[in-house]
Formats: C-alpha cells, sequence, structure tokens
C-alpha cells in the first residue's frame, strides 16, 4: 500500500474516498445512498452545517463549475480528528460520485470517460484549481461560501469508504444495491486499499436488509462494517476513524460501536445539552414579549447556547426559545384571568349587590345590568380587538379593569352564581341574625354580665345553629352585653346619685370601712339598678368605690360626668364672654406649654400621705400641673407611708428622683414616725452616691385626720403640744414648719395653695443654690394673713350668691346662664383668683346692689357650705332627672335654715314640664319642698327656643334678691358667730390684766427645761417669743425627741401653770375678718370650749409662742342639747375620743376668767342673733325629705377599714371621773376635757390602771423585720415568736369575739416584742398579755418583714389563677402556684392558714368567718400598693384570694378533697385541718377556759364549731 505523502511529518495527512451506488435515477433510485451526507456531517459536523438535500442533477455551467470542474468527484475540504490514542492526524474526503444532466438526464461527459466502477477504484485523483464542496447551493454562487483549492489539484488515495443504503430506498432494489456494491467492491479490492463497509441511513433501516450488509461483510476477509446515521450523527466519525486505523497499523485494531449503544450515547448527549440550554433560557428569559434576536445575541458567548447549537443547530435551539416564550405568555395570561376572576366578586359585590334586582335575570341579563351601572367603568373595560388575550390590555399591568369579554367564560358565569347564592344565604343569615338579636332583647334570661355558657341553652335553637357559626353568636351575643352592661353601668351611675345624700351622710372615707360598704348595699339592695348588676359584683363594687372617691374627693377628674363636668362647661362659658378676665378658662390654657417637673414626696403614716396627695391632685389641673408664681410646673407626687428601707417604700427609684419631701404629722406616733423614717434615710444613704437625699429640703406640716373636725376637738393641751414639738422637730432637722392646715373635716381640704406655695418654694430656692440645703437653715416662711386663707366677698359687691348645677343634668348650660351674663348688667371680678364668679348690677329694693354671683357645679359648692360666707343658694335641678333633684336635697342638709334659697326646676320644652308624668313629679316634689322649708321656687324652660320665663331680665329673682338683701345682716352674724370662737378671734380691742395679754393658751409643760425660747420668727415684727425647746436632737441619741414625745399622755394628767408673755392687741373686724379655717371647715361638731389660733402676720399673734394656765379657761355653760360622737384619735393604739359637742350658743371660753371685754364680745354677738329672732338649724330639720339617712352619721364610727372598737360606755363615763382619778378636779374641771381624758385612758382588766410603759422601738432588732429566711432554721420551720403567739391564742383565745379584728394596745404589742427579744422562753400567760395584743403582735411580725409572706414574684400568677371560671381548675391552679413558695414562706404560710381555718371553726361565737379573717390578713400577707384606684378596686379580689386559702386549708396543704362554698355569712366553716389543739369544746387544752366558760358562751349560736374526728391532746408548751 502506497503511503501519503506528508506536508508535517507529526500530522499524518489521508485521502478517504466515499463510493457506493450511483448514477442515473434508473440505476439508483430517486434518492442515493446518503455518501455526500456522510461526508457532510464528517467534514462539516455542526447541525447549522449539516444539510440533507444534496443533489445530482447538475446543469452543464453548474458541472463546468470550479466546485464540480467537469469531474464526477466532490472534494469536501481537509478535516482534523484525534484518534483513540491520543494523536491527531488530518483527512482529505472525496465523494465518488455520478452527476446527471438536467437537460439529459445522461452522465455529463468528462475528461475520463470510464464508468463509475472502474473511475471509483482509482487511486490517484487530478483536478486542476479545484475548490472545495459545501451544498448544492454553493454551485453558481461560488464566490459567496468560502473558496479553498484542493491541494496541488491532485491526491493519492489511501482508502475507501464502500456505502451501502439500508433504508428503504424508493424505486430501488436493494439486491440490485448489492449486486452493484459487490463488483464496486471487487474493483476496490484491486487496488490493495483498506476498505470499510458502512451501512448508512441505519435512523430508517431495515433488518432484513442489515443483516445481508453484514452477511456480505463476513463473506468478505477482514471487512469491517460500520452502522451510521448522518441524520442523527451516530457512528460517522467512528467510520472514518476505522479506516484510519486501517490504513495506518501503529493505530491498534479499530473498536466497532454497535448502532444503538452508540444512538444511546448521542440521545443523552443531546438530552443532556437541551436541559441546559432551556435552562439558560428560563434565566434569561422572564418577559414573554422576548425576540429571538435579542436573546440569541445575549446567549452566544455561553457554553450551553453553544453546544446546543451544534448538536441540534440555531432552528431548534430558537424553536425551544419560542416554547419557552409561548409559555411565559400563557402563565402570564392565565394569572391575569385568575385576577380577573378573583375581581369579579368584587365587582359584582359593588354593583349588583341587592337580591331583587337580579335574582330572576339570566346570566346575560346580569351582564346588561351591568353596564347600565355608573361605576362599571371602574370594574370592567370594553375591548374593540377580540379576544382580550391578544390586546395590549394584557400588558397594562396599571389597569385591573377587568375586559368585559371575559363574563362570556364558564368560570365568570360560575362565579355570579355562587354571588347569586350567597346573597341569598346574606339575606337569610340577616334575617338570623336580626331574629337572634330580638331573642337576646327580649329574654329575661339575658342579664349584665350572664356568660355564654348560661345564657346559650335559652336562647338557641336548630335554625340558629343550621345558618350561623357559634363563635358569631357569641360575637354577637358579647356586643349586646357590652350594651346592656354599658347601660346597667349608667343606670346603677344615676342610682349613686339618687342617693348623694346616703353617701354625703355616711360621711365615707378614700378607704371605707366594711359596715359602711354593708350599709350602702342594704340601703342600695333593692333597687332593680342595683340588682341589674349582680352577675358584676366587683365591676359594681368599683363604680361604688369610684363614686366614693368622686364624693371623699369631688374634682373635675373625678366627676361621672367627666370630661362633660358643668364647672368646665362654666368656665368654657365665661371664657366666651370675658376671655381677658378669664384666659385660664380657655381651652389652650397652659396645657400646652412646657412645664418643668417638681418630685415631692409626702411622708406621713396612717393615710396622711395618700389623703394628701389626693389634696394636692385637687389643686392641680387635669394633667397634674401647677401654676407657682404664674409659671407652669409638672407636679409628680410620690405618698410614702411605711418602712422607708423597702424597696416599695424608696425614695429614690428608677424613674423618680425626688426635690423636695412634705412631712406630716397629727399625732406623737406619726411625728416619732417621721423623725424615724428620715434617720433611716440619712443612714442609709451615708457614703453612697445618692447621699443628696439626706440634704432634701423638707417642710413639717400639722394636720387632722379626716373627720376629726378642728384642732379643738383634739384637745388644746394636745394641739398646742405637738405644735411645740413640730417646731423643735424642725428646728432639729433643718426644715421649715408650716402654720398648721385646717382641718379636714367633712369634704374639706386639709391644705390650701399658700401652704403649697411655700412647700415648692423651698424646693425651687433649693434646686436653684448650688446644693439641695446650704449649711444654715432657712428662715421660715412668713405666717399668712387672715385674708390670705379666707376668700371673702369681693370688696366691690354687698353680698354673694352662689348657684348650684348638676352635672350631666339634659339642658343646655349655656342657655341657662346667657341671661345672668348679659353684658348690660354683668361684669367680670377684679379677682385675678380662677374662681368662676361674675359681678351681678342690679336694684334691689329701691337700691343699686352688686351681686357676686358664683356659678358652680353642686360636688363643688359641698365644700362651702358651712365655711363660706354666702348670702343664699339658687339651686337648680333638672325637671327630668331625679338624681338631680336628690343632689339638691343632700346639699340642703347642711345648709342653715336662715340663708335664703332659691329653687330652679329646668325643662327643655314647655310640653315636657305639663305632659311628661314623671317631669310633673319632679316638680311637685320641688315644689313641695320650697314650701317645706320656706324657700322659693320657680319654674322654666331651656330649650331649641331659649330661656323662657322672664328670667332674661331677671325679674323672676328679684323676691329672692329683695330677702338675701334683708337677712343678710343675720347671715353675716351668724356665720361669724360660729366661726369666730374657733378662731380665737374677737371683734374688740382685747387688753389682759397681765401686762395687756388677752386670755393665753395654756400649754402643758413636762419639766422646767421645757420652757426655754423657741425659735422666734423672722418677720420683722415679732423678734422673740416665749415657748418650748425640743431637746437636741444629737446624733449619738437619734431618739431623744421621740422619747420625749412618748410622754405625751402623762403630761395631760398634770397641771403646770406656764409662763405668761403679753401679746399684742389685736383689732378685728366683724365685716372684713374671718376665721382662716373657716375655708377648709365643712363639719359642725366642733368644740366650742376648745381654744384655736389663727395663723400669725403682721399685726396678727401667734399664740403658738404663748403660754396659758390650766385654770384660766372659763367653764362652759349649760346647752339645751349635746350631741355625743366618737372620732378617732390616735389609729395606731386604736383610741377612741368621745367628744361632746355643745350647742353654738355660748362663748368659747377663749378668754380670761376676768376678761369682762372679751365675756362681752361674745354676749354682743348673741344679742343680735337675740335681736333678730332667729335659732340658727339646717334646713334638714324643716322637711321629711331632708335627712333621709341622717340615723348613719351615728351609727359607724369615724375611720376606715382599722375597724376601730369603741369601748362601751358605763355609767361612770357618764356620771362622773373614774374612781381613784387624782388628776381630774371636780369643780375647775373642764367636764368635756375631763370625758377626752377618760377616753384617752386605756381600759384595762384589773380596776388598778397599769402605768404606761415607754412606745419607742430599738433602732435595730435581731428579730423582728429581719428577713423570714433567720428566723427559721430546719429544726425550727416555724419562727418561735409566731409559734408562741398561735399557740397561745388557740389555748386562751378562740372564742373572743373580733379576734384579729379588734386592735391591741400598741404599747402592750411592742413591750412583748422587747421582753421576747430579751428572752426567747417568754412566757405569755405569765406576763398577763391580752389576746388581741397577742393577736396585733402576730400580726405586726408579718407586717414587719422586708418581703410580704407571699412573694411579690407569685402575686400576679395567684391573680391570674383566681380569674379562671371553672372552680376545680381555679383551686387546683392555685395550689401549683402555692407550691412554688420559697420553703420557708411555705412552712409558715402553712401554718397560719391552718391556725386561721381553726379560728374560722368558731364562728358562731367569735364571729369571725373566713371572710371576716381575710379581710383583716390579705393587706398584712400581701401588701399590694394602694395609691391608684386599680389597687383599691382590685381589694375583693386579693381578700377572696386569702379567704380561699382559709377556708380550703385541708385541700391546700392536707391533700383533702376541696369543700363546698359557705352559704351565708355565718355558713358552715371550711373543713378542719390536723392541729395540736382541737377547735371543739370537748378538746380544749388543760391550760384553756374551763369547760362549763366554753359552753356558756356557745349556747348562744345555733350549733357548735364541728368537732375534730380525731382528736389528738396536746403536749404542754410553754406559751
Amino acid at each position: 500500500m502506497m503511503m501519503a505523502k506528508k506536508q508535517d511529518a507529526r500530522v499524518p495527512i489521508y485521502t478517504l474516498v466515499v463510493v457506493g451506488l450511483s448514477g442515473t435515477e434508473k440505476e439508483k433510485g430517486q434518492c442515493g445512498v446518503g455518501k455526500s451526507c456522510l461526508c457532510n456531517r464528517f467534514v462539516r459536523p455542526s447541525a447549522d452545517d449539516f444539510h440533507l438535500d444534496h443533489t445530482s442533477v447538475l446543469s452543464t455551467s453548474d458541472f463546468g463549475g470550479r466546485v464540480v470542474n467537469n469531474d464526477h468527484f466532490l472534494f469536501w475540504g481537509e478535516v482534523g480528528r484525534v484518534v483513540e490514542e491520543g494523536s491527531d492526524c488530518r483527512m482529505h474526503v472525496v465523494e465518488q460520485t455520478e452527476f446527471i444532466d438536467d437537460q439529459t438526464f445522461q452522465p455529463h461527459r468528462s475528461t475520463a470517460l470510464q464508468p463509475y466502477i472502474k473511475r471509483a477504484a482509482s487511486t490517484k485523483l487530478a483536478s486542476a484549481e479545484k475548490l472545495m464542496y459545501f451544498c448544492t447551493d454553493q454551485l453558481g454562487l461560488e464566490q459567496d461560501f468560502e473558496q479553498k483549492q484542493m491541494p496541488e489539484g491532485k491526491l493519492q488515495v489511501d482508502g475507501f469508504l464502500l456505502c451501502v443504503d439500508v433504508s428503504r430506498g424508493m424505486n430501488r432494489s436493494f439486491d440490485d444495491q448489492m449486486k452493484f456494491v459487490t463488483n464496486l467492491y471487487n474493483h476496490l479490492g484491486k487496488t490493495k486499499k483498506p476498505i470499510v463497509l458502512v451501512l448508512t441511513k441505519c435512523d430508517e433501516g431495515v433488518e432484513r436488509y442489515i443483516k445481508d450488509s453484514h452477511t456480505f461483510a463476513i463473506t468478505k476477509k477482514n471487512l469491517p462494517v460500520v452502522e451510521t446515521s448522518a441524520r442523527s450523527n451516530v457512528n460517522v466519525d467512528l467510520a472514518f476513524l476505522t479506516l484510519i486505523q486501517l490504513i495506518d497499523k501503529s493505530k491498534g485494531k479499530p473498536k466497532i460501536i454497535p448502532y444503538f449503544e452508540a444512538l444511546k450515547h448521542q440521545s443523552q448527549l443531546i438530552a443532556s445539552a437541551k436541559d441546559r440550554y432551556e435552562w439558560l433560557v428560563n434565566h434569561i428569559v422572564k418577559n414573554h414579549n422576548e425576540t429571538w434576536p435579542n436573546i440569541s445575541r445575549r446567549m452566544q458567548t455561553s457554553p450551553e447556547y453553544k453546544e446546543y447549537v451544534f448538536l441540534e443547530g440555531t432552528a431548534k435551539a430558537k424553536k425551544l426559545f419560542q416554547q419557552h416564550v409561548h409559555r411565559l405568555k400563557q402563565e402570564h395570561t392565565e394569572r391575569r384571568r385568575k385576577g380577573y376572576i378573583s375581581t369579579l366578586p368584587l365587582a359584582l359585590s359593588s354593583l349588583v349587590s341587592e337580591l331583587d334586582e337580579i335574582e330572576h335575570l339570566s346570566w346575560s341579563g346580569v351582564q346588561k345590568v351591568l353596564e347600565s351601572k355608573k361605576d362599571f367603568d371602574h370594574w370592567f373595560v370594553v375591548l374593540e380587538d377580540a379576544p382580550w388575550e391578544e390586546t395590549p390590555h394584557l400588558d397594562n399591568m396599571e389597569d385591573e379593569r377587568i375586559p368585559f369579554d371575559v363574563l362570556d367564560t364558564t368560570a365568570a358565569e360560575i362565579i355570579f352564581d355562587a354571588h347569586l347564592e350567597h346573597l341569598r344565604n346574606e339575606c337569610r343569615r340577616a334575617e338570623i341574625r336580626k331574629e337572634f338579636k330580638a331573642k337576646l332583647m327580649s329574654s329575661p334570661f339575658v342579664t349584665p354580665g350572664k356568660p355564654w355558657e348560661e345564657a346559650r341553652s335559652f336562647i338557641m335553637n336548630e335554625d340558629f345553629y343550621q345558618w350561623l357559626e357559634e363563635p358569631e353568636y357569641l360575637d354577637i351575643y358579647n356586643r349586646h352585653q357590652k350594651a346592656i352592661i354599658d347601660k346597667a353601668k349608667e343606670d346603677f351611675q344615676e342610682l349613686l346619685l339618687e342617693y348623694s345624700e346616703l353617701f354625703y351622710e355616711l360621711e365615707v372615707d378614700a378607704k371605707p370601712s366594711k359596715e359602711k360598704m354593708g350599709a350602702i348595699q342594704e340601703v342600695l339592695g333593692e333597687e332593680q339598678r342595683f340588682k341589674a348588676l349582680q352577675k358584676l359584683q366587683a365591676e359594681r363594687d368599683a363604680l361604688v368605690l369610684k363614686h366614693i372617691h368622686f364624693v371623699y374627693h369631688p374634682t373635675k377628674d373625678t366627676c361621672p360626668s367627666c370630661p362633660n363636668c358643668v364647672d368646665s362647661n362654666i368656665e368654657q362659658t365665661l371664657a366666651s364672654c370675658f376671655p381677658a378676665r378669664y384666659p385660664s378658662f380657655s381651652k389652650t390654657h397652659l396645657s400646652d406649654s412646657k412645664a418643668d417637673r417638681l418630685n415631692l414626696v409626702i411622708l406621713g403614716k396612717d393615710g396622711l400621705a395618700r389623703e394628701m396627695a389626693n389634696e394636692i391632685r385637687a389643686l392641680c389641673t387635669n394633667d397634674d400641673r401647677y401654676v407657682l408664681d404664674g409659671k407652669l410646673y409638672e407636679l409628680v407626687l410620690r405618698p410614702i407611708e411605711g418602712n422607708v428601707r423597702l424597696p416599695v417604700n424608696s425614695f429614690h427609684t428608677t424613674t423618680f428622683t425626688p426635690h423636695g419631701c412634705l412631712c406630716l404629722y397629727n399625732s406623737k406616733e406619726s411625728l416619732t414616725y417621721v423623725v424615724e423614717s428620715l434617720d433611716k434615710l440619712r443612714e442609709s444613704t451615708l457614703g453612697r452616691r445618692d447621699n443628696h437625699l439626706s440634704q432634701l429640703p423638707l417642710s413639717l406640716l400639722l394636720v387632722t385626720k379626716r373627720g376629726v373636725g378642728t384642732f379643738g376637738d383634739i384637745g388644746a393641751e394636745t394641739a398646742q403640744t405637738l405644735i411645740a414639738q413640730g417646731h423643735g422637730v424642725a428646728g432639729k432637722l433643718q426644715c421649715s414648719f408650716l402654720d398648721p392646715a385646717s382641718p379636714g373635716t367633712g369634704y374639706g381640704r386639709n391644705v390650701n395653695e399658700r401652704q403649697i406655695n411655700q412647700v415648692l418654694k423651698v424646693v425651687l430656692d433649693a434646686r436653684r443654690s448650688a446644693g439641695f440645703r446650704s449649711s444654715s437653715p432657712p428662715p421660715p416662711p412668713l405666717p399668712p394673713t387672715i385674708r390670705d386663707l379666707q376668700p371673702e366677698p369681693s370688696p366691690e359687691a354687698d353680698f354673694r350668691i352662689i348657684m348650684c348645677l348638676m352635672c350631666g343634668d339634659p339642658y343646655d348650660v349655656d342657655q341657662l346662664l346667657s341671661p345672668f351674663l348679659l353684658p348690660q348688667h354683668c361684669r367680670p371680678t377684679s379677682n385675678q383668683a380662677s374662681d368662676t364668679s361674675v359681678l351681678l348690677e342690679q336694684t334691689v329694693g329701691g337700691h343699686r346692689q352688686t351681686i357676686e354671683l358664683s356659678l358652680l357645679s353642686y360636688h363643688a359648692t359641698f365644700s362651702m357650705r358651712k365655711t363660706k360666707l354666702v348670702h343664699g343658694y339658687i339651686a337648680v335641678y333638672s325637671a327630668r332627672r331625679k338624681a338631680s333633684l336628690e343632689t339638691l336635697c343632700a346639699f340642703l342638709c347642711e345648709v342653715q335654715d336662715i340663708i335664703p334659697l332659691q329653687l330652679l326646676a329646668v325643662g327643655e320644652s314647655q310640653a315636657e314640664l305639663t305632659d311628661s308624668e314623671s317631669a310633673r313629679e319632679l316638680l311637685n316634689q320641688g315644689e313641695e319642698l320650697a314650701h317645706e322649708i320656706e324657700g322659693r321656687f320657680s319654674r322654666i324652660v331651656c330649650g331649641g327656643g331659649g330661656v323662657i320665663g322672664g328670667l332674661h331680665r331677671l325679674d323672676l329673682l328679684q323676691p329672692f334678691f329683695m330677702e338675701v338683701m334683708e337677712k343678710r345682716s343675720v347671715v353675716e352674724a351668724t356665720h361669724m358667730y360660729d366661726n369666730a370662737p374657733e378662731a380665737g378671734i374677737t371683734n374688740e380691742n382685747v387688753y389682759s390684766p397681765r401686762c395687756g395679754s388677752p386670755s393665753p393658751v395654756t400649754m402643758i409643760l413636762d419639766s422646767e427645761e421645757d420652757m426655754e425660747a423657741s425659735p422666734p420668727y423672722h418677720d420683722g415684727t415679732l423678734t422673740s417669743h416665749g415657748g418650748f425647746k425640743m431637746p437636741d436632737l444629737d446624733s449619738g441619741d437619734a431618739f431623744s425627741v421621740i422619747s420625749d414625745l412618748s410622754t405625751f399622755e402623762s403630761k395631760l394628767n398634770h397641771k403646770v401653770v406656764a409662763q405668761v408673755r403679753p401679746k399684742p392687741s389685736v383689732t378685728f373686724d366683724l365685716r372684713k375678718s374671718f376665721n382662716p379655717y373657716m375655708d377648709q371647715m365643712t363639719h359642725r361638731r366642733s368644740l366650742t370650749s376648745s381654744v384655736n389660733w389663727p395663723p400669725g402676720g403682721e399685726g396678727i399673734y401667734d399664740p403658738s409662742d404663748y403660754a396659758e394656765p390650766m385654770d384660766a379657761l372659763s367653764k362652759p355653760r349649760v346647752t339645751h342639747e349635746e350631741n355625743i360622737y366618737s372620732v378617732p384619735h390616735d389609729s395606731t393604739q386604736g383610741k377612741i375620743i368621745t367628744i361632746r359637742n355643745a350647742n353654738k350658743m355660748h362663748s368659747n371660753g377663749g378668754g380670761n376668767g376676768s376678761d369682762s371685754e372679751a365675756e362681752s364680745s361674745s354676749l354682743e354677738r348673741r344679742r343680735k342673733l337675740s335681736a333678730a329672732g332667729v335659732k340658727p338649724r339646717l334646713y334638714r330639720d324643716r322637711s321629711k325629705r331632708l335627712g333621709k339617712f341622717s340615723s348613719f352619721r351615728t351609727s359607724f364610727s369615724i375611720g376606715s377599714d382599722d375597724e376601730l372598737g369603741v369601748p362601751p360606755k358605763t355609767k361612770e363615763d357618764e356620771v362622773g371621773p373614774l374612781k381613784g382619778d387624782n388628776s381630774l378636779n371636780e369643780e375647775g374641771e373642764d367636764p368635756k376635757k375631763r370625758n377626752i381624758l377618760r377616753s384617752l385612758r386605756r381600759p384595762g382588766k384589773k380596776p388598778r390602771p397599769k402605768p404606761r410603759q415607754s412606745i419607742t422601738k430599738p433602732i435595730e432588732s435581731n428579730y423582728f423585720g429581719m428577713p423570714l429566711a433567720s428566723v427559721v432554721s430546719p429544726d425550727r420551720p416555724i419562727p418561735l415568736f409566731i409559734d408562741k403567739c398561735i399557740r397561745y391564742i388557740e389555748a386562751t383565745g378562740l372564742t373572743t369575739e373580733g379576734l384579729f379584728r379588734v386592735s391591741g394596745n400598741k404599747s402592750e404589742m411592742e413591750s412583748m416584742q422587747r421582753q421576747f427579744e430579751q428572752d426567747h422562753c417568754l412566757d405569755l400567760v405569765e406576763k398577763d398579755f391580752t389576746v388581741n395584743t397577742v393577736a396585733g403582735a402576730l400580726k405586726a411580725f408579718f407586717s414587719d418583714l422586708p418581703d410580704p409572706l407571699i412573694p411579690y414574684s407569685l402575686q400576679t400568677e395567684l391573680l391570674e389563677a383566681f380569674k379562671i371560671n371553672d372552680r376545680e381548675q381555679r383551686l387546683h391552679t392555685m395550689k401549683d402556684v402555692l407550691r412554688r413558695f420559697p420553703r420557708e414562706n411555705y412552712d409558715v404560710f402553712r401554718h397560719v392558714m391552718s391556725h386561721l381555718n381553726k379560728v374560722s371553726q368558731w364562728n358562731r361565737v367569735n364571729l369571725m368567718t373566713s371572710e371576716n379573717l381575710a379581710i383583716c390578713f390579705w393587706p398584712t400577707l400581701m401588701r399590694p400598693d394602694f395609691t391608684t384606684m386599680d389597687a383599691l378596686t382590685a381589694t375583693r379580689t386579693y381578700q377572696t384570694i386569702i379567704e380561699n386559702f382559709i377556708y380550703q386549708c385541708a385541700f391546700f396543704f392536707y391533700n383533702q378533697p376541696p369543700a363546698e362554698s359557705p352559704t351565708g355569712p355565718f355558713g358552715p366553716p371550711g373543713p378542719m385541718v390536723p392541729s395540736c389543739l382541737p377547735p371543739s369544746p370537748s378538746a380544749a387544752p388543760p391550760c384553756g377556759p374551763p369547760m362549763h366558760h366554753f359552753m356558756s358562751l356557745l349556747q348562744s349560736p345555733p350549733h357548735s364549731p364541728p368537732q375534730s374526728p380525731h382528736p389528738t391532746p396536746p403536749e404542754p408548751q410553754t406559751l
């Protein structure tokens, strides 16, 4: 075999010739055997370069062109490949064919006239300038294709590829083809060149033809067969490379791959390339509007694109792109269609929402209805080109309107059917809801607060369950419940207002006692509006407490009509009429201004701090802002009443840094508390960063507890002693001592603006200075004048009238007041105080008079009934509101009957006054009331047409004004007579027989050291005054002052004549001078024989700096009326002072017994009243309608829930002093003072009174007030003191009435604690302590703990557990919380609850049920913060939690089943728990009372306490 010529020694070049059946159509059939396709695929394998159509029929010109070049062979070009060994080789590919003339259809004549078989077997080919062949389109257009010539114009053939078409050829016999192939093979074999038999078109191959071909090859020795498919590009390269390996024996033996195996590999390759290409298209093409040219350019450089185009071609790549874009468009169209379909229900609901409009129409008819709607264009769009998918609207994303042709789809019709059915169902559901609501309205079983579970069975039926779900019924029920609850609350609030007299007669405090709350419930219990909230007792109690807070602390904020309080309406009306005079009443007044913040601590025990905070807030604006010297300050108050070392009572918190402290006291104990607290504060801040707390600006103020009355009511000696010692403490503490606050009786104030201004000025001065305080104490503030304290009628007014209006009345207040505020007779007052007063110019009795008219609400006027000088009242009430008339009646109860009164009944229309039965009833009642009390009555109409009835000329009030003018002098004289004695003021110049001093005030001295001068006033007028000097408050003896205070009671039993220093003369004007405490005085039960003092000022003496001998007090005159009542004197000691309230028609005894001028002054006042023939009484005495609840005034002790007990009055109390009382003088002693001193003496068991021990407690205790963990141990889990107290009580006091409720003696409790600290083996029986003392000490132990026995961290969980409705679940949840108590807390709590459970077993004897015990113990065990109303309203919850622990003690601690709830006030007690001392009389211990004593006590109750089933005799213990 001849080797090919090599151009490159390293890369051989072989010439390969492809031969096969050729010739005319008659010889080869209609198509060739695939020689050209085989060459095309091998030389140019890319799919884009592969052509299936290669024709052999040519024109003469094409045959003679340079591509064919008049030859019957084609030069396909040169191609390189890498064989299996990895070496490169290059090949020239030549196809031997026979071209047919398109004219003659005979072979073209060429230079070689040999037949095809001989010509194909030629080994030498030559053709000058012959060009490489690409495709049929190249012929005649050679210049448009690459022109590459056959090398050197001649080639040496190295091998042959013999092609056999195994497909079912048209017009061709396979046998004839095989004969031709056999003949051709024989000629080729003569050349000795390698031959490869190539089976073409195997993708369409016939199995027999393939088999015959293989048989042919077998007959020819060593003839390899390769099955190929040029169209599918299968084994094409293999055929040529096999020939190469035959040519070059060094290439190795060829490995021929079967067709189907190669086809599978090629298909996998194409599929993989297709997947990668589709991923590329999905990644790049996101919009269905993309075009192929743009995307193909972007993909040119991507290998995925190149690979797929190479294998499948650009056409298929484009087709896949178009399929992807079409899919995107379909998805977009479907999304738009779904959006239109989802919007269609909304469009239908908007356009055709009425069932009656479309129920009878078809879908096509409904479409016409839609087109007629005015909002049709808002929901739909009509497109000219259809369908809508092919219009630009498809891609207009901003236009979401529905194409109208969408309605022609089946989906749209289904939507309409659903809409129609929905409308039908909604109509039915609306009917059901309406029926359900009507049933709720009419059902008697649906009451406010009734749970759904209870009401459901009464109102539900099958139809209800069929059409609506239960949550919807529950929502309707809850909204109905809210409506009826709100209505019931409004009705109940109106009911409370209708019983206004009850609340004012009870004199409720901020913390009303259980007895008073019970009395309120008893009175209101039969009212239907009270019963309506039966299911909401907690909210009802909260409303009562809120109303009590309003009665106790009446402001615009606490008013039930807030924010529409009539005071606010009046202020706005005056601001609109006189904006220059009343700028503070405008809506923009200071509320939007920026205010400096002042943080003020209020320190005081026994409720003093909380009450003072409430009083100060009443003087602030609605947002707690205070105006001082024209500047606005935000006032933040922090009342503190407990141990200042506890975090809850800390002066400083994370959000509160104090700027000053106001210290309050009203007894020696409260002053002791102040001193102790300040000492603890100084000790706790030494060496700390917040050491400035020890230098806070301090102010000390003496106040009286609410309900006590004047300072005279607690005794002149007591008051003067407290003032003197307060001065001493203020001097030692280097703080300012404020003049005593006026008494807080009834509903007045304990503080006034002057005192608050003094406190805030001290704070501001300290803040302006470099430090909080300078080293030297500031001078005390100047005492105010009488005019500073007592508002008096304007100097330009002749008399004062107050017009009272009821908050919440339905008439128009502006229209009612408009006739009074006409500019021709009304002008504002010149006084710049922020009150609601105007001046009226009227002609009364022929004289021109100026009337000061104060416009106020009833709740703002209550505090002025006895304190302000008022010449007449205009009381307005609504003719259609009972509460308005009842509030008027409550107001009149405490008004003196000599003050003229005008009643005005207001209606909104004349028809209302005449036609309404309820209005006529109220009009008649008002008219009858006016007739009974001899007042005046008028009715007016204040409605849409304005005020009717002549009031616009004020002629209606002329008779009333006339009466006011006539009684003016009597009213003024009575007012001065009632108030002047308590102020120690006369209307004459008074001179004392000793150095010109008037009657001095008695001062009780303990020793001669107390007669040193007190710190003088720095007023420039009074330079040096005598008085008391407190013992030095040295650091080594912090309690020297307190020790001096502890001798307080003993001082009352000894009379020491004090030094008397002269006083300046005082001139008093009856017309213009008033009692400085008059404005805050609202209670008439003051002691007329006690001596009071006015604040000092220029020209006015200060009796706190003087002393008065005891014998200087005049004896009281015999009066016709004495009212004996009780007030708390010292709540910490549980004492009651019995006070005799004498009629005020006698002298106050304020002057010296020989002072004739002072005596004549009193007689002169009495003469004026006698001349007028008037004996002042109250309006309540004139009418049966008034004073319906006056009996409640004497039914309760004044106080709060401290349960103050009143010792029973003995015969000796009424006749004379106690036997052996040497301190009382029968002849020279004031009987009222004797009663006070007697009430201060504690009744003891023994006839001989025991000497009182000092109440001073040690500064630090190693037992009391220590953490609970420090007083217990593993072998003694119960503190020894608690164990001793409980054993003592169970041994001796289980039958004591009021056990734990009646307070013990405080000094005895402290003595008991001191003795126990000295000796833990203290025997309580031997020391003869009372049961109440031991019980009080037991409670005090828990009060002194740093943290409450029930930890704060678990109290919230207990509250949440208590809210669970299911009883069993609630008890078990509370039990789970109980188990998380600290161990020591749990053990002690179980011990205490077991003891209280045992006490409750004797409730028919000791009257202490689980509920009563819980009332006594829950504040001690839980200690919530009572500074908010929320805490006040939650008191019932706290109490019930402790009550559950007591009653269910066996369940919580001894694994017994829960007991049934008790019924009635003395229902069966809870199940007994194991104890060493059985509760029943049969198991009484030997150390207890004798058995017959127990049996005698048990005869009155109907049943004895249940006996323990297994009584265990107690072990002897030392108590």
